[in-house]
């Protein structure tokens, strides 16, 4: 992308949101950044973040919980989605509104295609195109997945699909083997949002609110620092 272009993006977000009431967004110089693809998921899986291996690069692991969602869990601990593993995905890694425009979140991401653990805990902003356009997503690289394509970014979205892995949102919630609605795509509608527990309904929700309910929208986007806010849920921070 042209830096024309981002700078030209950059200003207009700081217009639009407001000095005094909305976070103030710093691209990193030289970040990753271009087009890409979306689709959402939610398989109550450990995330790939969440191990201290080398090839993840960071300082401290993603926050994984015990099966109530709440209560942390050793960095150790086996995925939920694995034989007698007990770490799963934190209730509170769900996107919520900051304001008309932006939201925060949290997305698996790979822009080489495939798994792709090199950026973990990193953020980007994702500049939602078409009829999202003006909204945007600045989002924390939690996860990763070998189905991804290069630059493709799989949404943490509650009911948005538990895709290929299906046994951590059985054991977490006792749900059925495809999870909420169909497994890949998740629930039809924001009526079936209510099938989840209470916890989680709220970023089911933002799926039909803030994103208008549209489909795997495409984007542009942009490394940038990670706010504060995020890096409070998830405890995670990446190598320099």
């Amino acid at each position: 992308m042209k830096a024309q272009v981002l700078f030209a993006l950059f200003a207009s977000l700081q217009l639009a949101y407001g000095q005094s009431s909305s976070p103030e967004i710093v691209p990193v110089p030289g970040g990753l950044n271009g087009t890409g693809i979306t689709t959402r998921y939610w398989d109550c899986c450990k995330p790939s973040c969440g191990w201290f291996v080398p090839s993840t690069n960071v300082k401290t692991p993603v926050e994984t919980c015990a099966a109530n969602g709440v209560n942390p869990i050793d960095a150790n601990a086996q995925s939920g989605c694995d034989d007698d593993g007990v770490a799963y995905m934190c209730n509170d890694q769900q996107a919520w509104v900051v304001n008309d425009t932006l939201s925060y979140g949290f997305v698996a991401a790979s822009f080489t295609g495939g798994a792709d653990t090199s950026q973990c805990c990193r953020c980007v902003l994702l500049s939602f195109q078409g009829r999202l356009l003006g909204k945007h997503l600045l989002a924390q690289i939690t996860n990763t997945g070998g189905d991804l394509y290069q630059n493709h970014f799989d949404i943490a979205i509650p009911g948005g699909g538990v895709g290929l892995f299906r046994r951590g949102c059985m054991t977490q919630w006792n749900t059925t083997v495809n999870g909420w609605g169909d497994p890949i795509t998740g629930v039809a509608s924001e009526n079936e949002c209510s099938e989840l527990p209470e916890v989680l309904q709220p970023g089911c929700d933002w799926r039909f609110e803030f994103l208008e309910g549209v489909d795997n929208p495409d984007v542009v986007f942009q490394e940038v620092e990670c706010p504060a806010d995020l890096i409070a849920v998830t405890k995670c921070t990446a190598l320099s």
